[in-house]
């Protein structure tokens, strides 16, 4: 049914254009190279004879394939983030595939000693036999999201080739910004009109999540005072040693490195800093809407007792809530949940329902109005160099894709 090559060659071309997103910026998208892949694919959607093919100003690609039969049907929306986490370089992405993968570690840049690992990614042993697609061992590959984006445009080529196979009104939309929080800011859901979506953007192959973190985001930063170390007694402030004992007061084992599930947790991304002044940044997560607030609470009162220590104004906090659960807006049309695990099992992928530790765009745009849960994308080990992707997990993304219309067209 879906293209093997056709799918590939889009991964691997889609890959090769940095679309890297910048938490830093201040513009939207936050990096303007985002739209050297929005104008690709608006090309390919306009030859693959999509409607209402756009690019806005916010880097929003959006298109419609319409229904070819007039049965009563609801409007399906799919959507797929176009860029990739700045935690690592997305430049220069020069992937390779390992064919008939055979259980043993993959060396993926002998010079660096970088080693995709079956000790330390024990998963790889699920792939045996299977074409994995990864990095060179100096960026990550980009399969979030871009194996999401490839599966959607290979499964309406597909429907777009095959008019027997019917179907209602499809929106699609790739968005920008999606791994540093932004990815729905401007993103316009009645333009959109679709009646439910699903995000391709989910990790390896199975997963179905239609819950996820209460998202926030923490910057601290550290006044410090400094003064020559010869004559430092009683006056210096220490900026460094303040944002160590700071994160010191953070529980150590609400970290995600000890967490799994359910658990919530505080995770330091970046620091920086000098004896004068200090920064850092973390991402605060949890399910439970109570403990969510609760660690909100907590890294206020941490902020409040250094500042009690060292003199108000020593921390100066910035806590900004991302998204929230999207549970509470998907129960009420849980049959797009039913949907997508009968899709799964038709095809057979065994289900693997899971709340998401992290969010999606379909998050925010759940409590926008479009009730939105995440189907995988194949990926694994996602943000890094160690990242990979299956070729057959690929193949199964766009089945179910495919699957979930056919269920909703035949209902």
């Amino acid at each position: 049914m879906i293209n093997r090559q056709n799918l590939t060659d889009r991964f691997i071309r889609y890959v090769k254009i940095d679309t890297t997103s910048d938490d830093n910026s201040t513009t939207f998208p936050s990096t303007k190279k985002q739209f050297d892949l929005a104008n690709v694919l608006v090309g390919e959607l306009e030859t693959l004879g999509l409607q209402d093919v756009s690019l806005d100003e916010w880097g929003y690609v959006m298109a419609t394939l319409p229904a070819n039969t007039d049965k009563a049907i609801p409007t399906i929306g799919f959507l797929a983030h176009m860029d990739t986490a700045p935690d690592m370089s997305g430049t220069d992405v020069n992937p390779r595939f390992v064919e008939n993968y055979d259980g043993k570690d993959i060396i993926l840049h002998k010079e660096n000693n970088v080693i995709l690992g079956v000790k330390d990614f024990p998963e790889l042993k699920d792939y045996i036999g299977q074409t994995l697609i990864v990095t060179d061992g100096t960026t990550l590959l980009g399969a979030d999201d871009k194996a999401g984006i490839a599966e959607i445009m290979t499964s309406l080529e597909y429907m777009v080739n095959h008019p027997e196979f019917k179907h209602g009104t499809i929106r699609i939309s790739f968005t920008v910004d999606e791994e540093i929080g932004h990815g729905v800011d401007h993103f316009d859901v009645k333009k959109f009109n679709a009646d439910f979506g699903y995000t391709l953007d989910g990790g390896m192959i199975g997963e179905l999540e239609y819950e996820n973190f209460n998202a926030a985001g923490a910057k601290v930063f550290i006044q410090g005072r400094n003064v020559h170390p010869g004559y430092a007694k009683n006056k210096m402030k220490n900026a460094l040693h303040i944002a160590m004992e700071f994160n010191s007061l953070l529980p150590i084992t609400e970290r995600p490195e000890y967490t799994q599930d359910y658990e919530g947790f505080y995770h330091l991304i970046k620091m920086e800093g000098a004896v004068e002044n200090a920064m850092l940044q973390y991402i605060v997560r949890d399910h439970s809407r109570e403990k969510f607030q609760n660690r909100k609470d907590y890294i206020e009162k941490v902020t409040a007792f250094i500042n009690s220590k060292y003199g108000e104004g020593t921390i100066k906090l910035e806590l900004t809530d991302q998204y929230f659960n999207m549970r509470e807006m998907v129960e009420p049309v849980y049959h797009i949940v039913d949907t997508a695990v009968k899709a799964m099992e038709q095809v057979g992928v065994k289900p693997l329902v899971r709340p998401i530790r992290g969010g999606t765009d379909g998050a925010r745009l759940s409590y926008m109005g479009l009730p939105c849960p995440n189907l995988f994308a194949g990926g694994l080990n996602f943000h890094g160099k160690y990242e990979f992707v299956p070729v057959e997990s690929m193949v199964k993304a766009s089945e179910v894709m495919l699957k979930i219309i056919e269920i909703y067209t035949n209902k």
